[in-house]
């Protein structure tokens, strides 16, 4: 392993801290579904989740390099200072949500912090690579969108098939399968979220000069799907009360059609190299699934409240680094952490 500097090793730490919030942030929606329908006990989802995160997260790099090729033009658009205050802006925004219970996007506040962070750098916008980024926010926006037409399709063909049937008799079936559509999405979760901090770190490596091409080492792939799984193993339960309950009440039926749907998206989007947010996709397939039932069986005052922390989400962490880091935190910070360096 390479003899890292203080300021990679404050990047990788950061990055470790986001997959680590990311775990019981984000991935609190992989079993909200089955969570809420009972069709598995919380403590044993956070298990399974745990588990199967940190699989998914080693299966491949292809979301990480979008990540860290695709947002700025190069490497030497950036520094150690610039992805210390990418992360922390995004740290700051999902320890806020979290706090609240607001299901907003781990993804959404990184590429943000990242953003910003670059924009307020010496490179500025000509250090993006605006091609790049459209493509990444149009994958975001869209996802949830597809998530939505895709659940009710699904929840429509579901109440074609079955819709003769006795409920009870269905939901005790469904309650087992939902068990299984739990395991893919935490799969499917690991395979795309995980990678975001692996492209940060890796990005962070190959502008320090510690790799000559942008390949992520094992041990980042290890390092960010331990942190992942142990941030999953520790929290979540805020978020899951949201995404489980609050925006339709979830049978073990419309439970197994959302994590179906949910994770055909999200790891669609893994195998295209696409990031996408689990909370959006997993929302949007729960609004899609209630709305095949009837449209006011959705609780659209709380849809709204979440789509709002979700456009705000991009611009609050963007300017995060200029609030936090610009008004006369980051020189301060950088001499300090270059002293200790040179000590």
């Amino acid at each position: 392993m390479p003899d890292f500097q203080l300021l990679i090793f404050l990047v990788i730490l950061l990055a470790l801290i986001f997959d680590f919030i990311n775990g019981f942030h984000d991935t609190a929606n992989a079993i909200a579904t089955s969570v809420s329908t009972r069709a598995i006990h919380p403590q044993h989802a956070i298990i399974m989740a745990a588990v199967l995160n940190f699989f998914g997260a080693m299966y491949s790099t292809g979301v990480a390099k979008t990540i860290g090729s695709d947002i700025v033009k190069s490497a030497s658009h950036v520094d150690e200072h610039i992805l210390i205050a990418a992360l922390f802006g995004s740290i700051i925004w999902n320890i806020i949500t979290w706090r609240f219970g607001m299901p907003s996007s781990s993804s959404h506040a990184l590429i943000g912090g990242l953003i910003g962070a670059v924009m307020m750098s010496a490179s500025g916008a000509d250090g993006l690579n605006f091609y790049g980024i459209g493509k990444i926010i149009l994958s975001l926006i869209l996802s949830p969108l597809v998530g939505m037409v895709l659940g009710c399709i699904i929840m429509s063909l579901l109440f074609r098939f079955f819709g003769r049937f006795r409920p009870t008799a269905i939901n005790g079936k469904f309650k087992k399968m939902q068990i299984l559509t739990a395991a893919t999405m935490a799969f499917s979760h690991g395979s795309n979220d995980a990678q975001k901090s692996m492209g940060i770190i890796t990005l962070a490596l190959l502008a320090g000069g510690y790799i000559d091409v942008f390949e992520v080492p094992t041990y980042v792939k290890v390092l960010a799907a331990t942190a992942m799984a142990c941030g999953t193993a520790i929290g979540g339960w805020r978020i899951i009360k949201t995404i489980g309950g609050k925006i339709f009440k979830l049978q073990p039926i419309s439970g197994f059609a959302a994590d179906l749907n949910s994770s055909i998206i999200i790891f669609g989007a893994t195998l295209l190299h696409l990031p996408v947010s689990t909370t959006h996709v997993v929302s949007g397939s729960i609004m899609g699934v209630g709305a095949a039932k009837r449209i006011n069986a959705v609780r659209w005052g709380v849809a709204q409240q979440m789509v709002v922390a979700w456009v705000m989400t991009i611009p609050c962490t963007a300017v995060t680094y200029h609030i936090v880091i610009r008004n006369g935190t980051h020189n301060h910070y950088v001499s300090h952490c270059d002293a200790l360096y040179l000590m």
